[in-house]
């Protein structure tokens, strides 16, 4: 599978102090790659690059499979993006405000921006104003502009922003829908990381401006741990049991109110029952496995450490 994105070293500075650091990143053709990272982390800043929006201090970008070169413009044809919030004439309708882009960029074709205003739910909106709009709306309006030049390549930063539960839910179904049947590629940042691991295939995990982990989710499905998590009131009597009374050490503590069990040796059931006979209060006790956002956080962990230690 060749690459729609690939980056070397990519490195940029602003007055003398390095936002993004030595970022090698490859995004598959027709893949979703889910860009994780906290506000500042640099997300942004590398879709910016990009999209030639900015210059890197260093490094190299490849877009499909060309490099990038100072004033290239062909490339961009190929891409539709949402850079952080969208931007439209809001005494136009947002059917006139497509057009105004399709015909900017060359490929003026009434029938893309109806398909386009249609996928993102927008279609009985397309006479109203931008103004009259609300920001879920907004939001919707910027994906059907990104859409409607039929672009190979999907960069969306944050693109769920200012949706309510059923619009994110749509907007899931139409990120799969792209990929799977207009074989869209798409790099997807959110800082919403129970979404990025519904829809993505690959994860790329940024933090303090440096890329600490690039993996595919089956990978991270397939490493999933299960555990028991316990909730009590009394922690250090709970840890206190589990490795003297019934000698089970492979436990964390987390917080002063939670514990996993990764030794799985006695059932749930079981489990509850000693805690109780040795009077550990317990609000609840669930079988769980490990999320993207445990992933995504032992990730940054363990990134600052490293760089730490350097």
């Amino acid at each position: 599978m060749s690459s729609m994105i690939r980056t070397r070293n990519l490195t940029k500075q602003f007055g003398g102090s390095t936002v993004i650091s030595g970022v090698n990143m490859t995004v598959k053709e027709r893949e979703i790659y889910g860009f994780l990272g906290s506000n500042g982390a640099g997300k942004t800043t590398v879709m910016r690059l990009l999209l030639n929006l900015i210059k890197p201090t260093d490094g190299e970008i490849e877009l499909f499979g060309e490099r990038l070169t100072v004033g290239a413009t062909e490339p961009f044809k190929r891409i539709g993006h949402i850079i952080e919030t969208p931007v439209f004439y809001g005494n136009l309708t947002g059917q006139r405000n497509l057009e105004l882009h399709c015909e900017y960029m060359g490929m003026h074709n009434p029938k893309m921006v109806q398909e386009a205003l249609e996928l993102v739910q927008l279609g009985n909106a397309r006479h109203k104003p931008v103004n009259q709009y609300s920001l879920g709306m907004k939001q919707r309006l910027g994906i059907a502009r990104a859409v409607s030049t039929k672009p190979e390549l999907l960069i969306l930063d944050e693109p769920i922003n200012g949706l309510d539960p059923n619009g994110i839910l749509e907007m899931r179904s139409l990120f799969k829908r792209l990929c799977d049947e207009y074989r869209i590629t798409m790099l997807i940042s959110s800082h919403i990381l129970g979404e990025i691991e519904q829809i993505a295939d690959t994860i790329g995990v940024i933090n303090n401006g440096r890329l600490i982990e690039e993996v595919s989710m089956d990978r991270i499905r397939s490493t999933q741990t299960e555990y028991v998590e316990i909730i009590t009131l009394n922690v250090n009597r709970a840890a206190y049991v589990l490795e003297h009374d019934l000698n089970i050490r492979n436990f964390k503590v987390s917080g002063d109110r939670q514990l996993k069990i990764y030794d799985m040796k006695l059932s749930q059931s079981e489990l509850s029952r000693q805690l109780i006979t040795r009077e550990v209060p317990i609000e609840a006790i669930n079988r769980r496995s490990r999320s993207l956002e445990e992933y995504f956080l032992e990730a940054v962990r363990g990134g600052e450490e490293h760089a730490a230690s350097h």
